[in-house]
C-alpha cells in the first residue's frame, strides 16, 4: 500500500466509542490502521449509571472533567486517537410531554454550522472510512440524531472545496457506515444460546420492546470479525466507570459464548464511492487495493 489506511468513528458522547464498534477499532489498530474517534460532546449532562458511584459529590460536581479522564483511559486501551468537537451535551429529555432541550446544547445547533468542526477534522485526518449513527441515532437520543445529521453533511462537504473554504484543503472520504451492533439477529442469537445452556438472558426485555416498536430491521451489510478483541472492548467500556455498571447486563454474557455464537460487529453501508460486493467483512473493502 502506498498510503496509510485511516478510519474515523464519529460519536455523540464519551463512552459511545467503547460500546459501539470498539472491537472493530481495536482490530484495525492491531493491523496498523490509523483510527481517530471524534467525540461531539463532553457528556456533561450524563447521569451516573454505576450504582457504586452514585451519590459521590465530587463526581456529580465535576462530571465533565471525570468523563474526560475516563475517555483518556478508554482511548489508551483501544489504541486510538481522539478529538473533541466541543459541543455541549443535550441530555436525554424525559416526560410526557417532553421538556424543551437546554439552551445552547448540541442538538439545538444549526446543522450546517455544527458540521464545520467535523469537516475540519476530516480534512486534517483524511480518513477513507467514517462510521457514525443512522437517522434514528441508533436510539432516539437527541445528540445521537444530531451526530448523524452533521456526519452526513460533513461526509459530502469535506470533499467539496467550495464548502467550508476556511476549514482546510478538501478531502473526500470513500465510505460511510452506520453502527448497527445492537441488531435483532445478534440479540436473538445470544438470547437463544444462553437459554439453550440453561443460563439467564439479559435480552428478554430488549426483544419484547423491539416487538412494541414495530420498527423494521436495519440492513446489515458488513460483518467485521473481531472476537479476539472483545476483551479490549469490555476493558475500554469499564474505563467509563460512571457510565457502566460492572455487574450489569452488559457483562452477563460470557465472552467465550459471544465469540462462538456471534464473533463479529455489524455495520450498514450508507454511502460508498468505491465498488464493493455485499456482504462485506472489511470496512476497507474496495479501498485497500487502491490505497
Amino acid at each position: 500500500m502506498t498510503e496509510q489506511l485511516r478510519l474515523m468513528a464519529v460519536h455523540a458522547h464519551p463512552d459511545d466509542e467503547s460500546s459501539k464498534g470498539a472491537a472493530t477499532m481495536a482490530k484495525y489498530v492491531s493491523e496498523g490502521v490509523d483510527v481517530l474517534v471524534a467525540t461531539c460532546t463532553g457528556g456533561e449532562r450524563g447521569s451516573i449509571l454505576n450504582p457504586k458511584l452514585q451519590g459521590d459529590t465530587y463526581i456529580e460536581e465535576n462530571i465533565h472533567e471525570v468523563r474526560a479522564r475516563e475517555m483518556d483511559q478508554a482511548r489508551e486501551i483501544l489504541g486510538v486517537k481522539q478529538e473533541w468537537l466541543g459541543f455541549v451535551d443535550s441530555g436525554l429529555p424525559e416526560g410526557d410531554p417532553l421538556p424543551p432541550l437546554p439552551q445552547g446544547c448540541f442538538a439545538l445547533q444549526d446543522v450546517e454550522e455544527a458540521a464545520e468542526p467535523l469537516v475540519r477534522l476530516i480534512r486534517e485526518f483524511r480518513p477513507q472510512v467514517i462510521t457514525t449513527y443512522d437517522e434514528n441515532g441508533g436510539y432516539p437520543h437527541p445528540d445521537h440524531i444530531m451526530t448523524h445529521k452533521i456526519s452526513m453533511v460533513a461526509f459530502d462537504a469535506a470533499g467539496d472545496p467550495t464548502k467550508y473554504p476556511g476549514a482546510g484543503p478538501a478531502w473526500q472520504p470513500q465510505k460511510l457506515y452506520y453502527n448497527q451492533g445492537f441488531n435483532r439477529p445478534r440479540t436473538v442469537a445470544l438470547h437463544e444460546a444462553l437459554l439453550a445452556r440453561g443460563m439467564d438472558s439479559p435480552y428478554g426485555e430488549w426483544l419484547e420492546r423491539w416487538k412494541e416498536f414495530q420498527r423494521a430491521d436495519r440492513t446489515l451489510t458488513t460483518y467485521v470479525p473481531c472476537a479476539e478483541f472483545f476483551e479490549i472492548r469490555d476493558k475500554a467500556l469499564l474505563a467509563h466507570a460512571t457510565q457502566i455498571d460492572p455487574d450489569g447486563g452488559w457483562f452477563r454474557v460470557p465472552l467465550d459464548l459471544q465469540k462462538e455464537v456471534w464473533p463479529t460487529e455489524e455495520y450498514e453501508l450508507a454511502k460508498s464511492l468505491v465498488d464493493t460486493s455485499l456482504p462485506e467483512d472489511d470496512l476497507f473493502a474496495g479501498i485497500r487495493d487502491n490505497a
